[in-house]
């Protein structure tokens, strides 16, 4: 099986990969410099997809950044809240109270490029799709619209690769 995972040792010096796949273009994702980099700086992270079910992989991960002193918005028309945080039901609704940093989706991969478009719509600094979550047309919306992105990783098990200190 073939995967459209970077090759790591495409780093370029700006804490980018350059991903260049047939008839898909060169669309930047950020390498794990610049992650640990994205993840030190960010407060706000909107988890999309966000679910209240403890069996969920995105409640683990919520669960995780909360732990970790971010400030987590679960965007999910679904729910009402998870972990006590109240849900919205959109990115606007999660701009509405302060910039967002991260927009860390949990969506299967053709629903993306309309939350890369909404994403850049209001602000947010990374586009973050999760684990098995790959979507070329979404990674060109969001770096075309100035946001970093990242792919088929997963903020959690990158929070842990973080230096303590």
């Amino acid at each position: 099986m073939t995967t459209d995972r970077p090759n790591p040792s495409d780093a370029s010096p700006r804490g980018r990969l350059t991903s260049d796949h047939p008839g898909q273009g060169t669309v930047p994702l950020l390498d794990d410099q610049g992650i640990l980099d994205l993840l030190g700086s960010a407060r706000r992270i909107a988890v999309v997809g966000a679910s209240s079910s403890p069996a969920r992989p995105s409640f683990g991960v919520f669960r995780t950044l909360l732990a970790a002193g971010y400030e987590c918005v679960p965007v999910n028309p679904n729910e009402t809240a998870i972990l006590g945080v109240p849900a919205v039901a959109t990115l606007a609704e999660a701009a509405a109270d302060g910039r967002i940093d991260i927009v860390d989706v949990f969506r299967r991969a053709e629903l993306t490029e309309e939350i890369a478009c909404d994403a850049v719509a209001v602000g947010a600094r990374a586009l973050w799709l999760q684990l098995d979550i790959v979507n070329w047309e979404s990674a060109r919306i969001a770096a075309a619209g100035g946001l970093s992105v990242v792919m088929d990783r997963c903020t959690a098990i990158e929070l842990r690769r973080m230096p303590r200190g």
